[in-house]
């Protein structure tokens, strides 16, 4: 599955291909997936909020859809 994450990836459209990402976002703190705000932010967005570098969540979620 080829599936490139940015900083401008909206978090709902990542937890639709793959809700197994969600330990990542739970690991930075953003425990409620499930409200609509949260999966209608940005990882931008929700990084700014959680104090999380955007990069480096963006790195590790290509790294895990790369080896899909």
């Amino acid at each position: 599955m080829t599936f490139e994450v940015t900083k401008d990836t909206i978090i709902g459209d990542i937890l639709d291909v793959d809700f197994d990402v969600a330990p990542y976002f739970i690991d930075m703190g953003m425990h409620c997936l499930g409200c609509p705000s949260a999966r209608g932010e940005t990882i931008e967005e929700a990084c700014a909020v959680h104090g999380v570098d955007p990069d480096e969540l963006v790195k590790k979620l290509n790294a895990h859809f790369s080896g899909k």
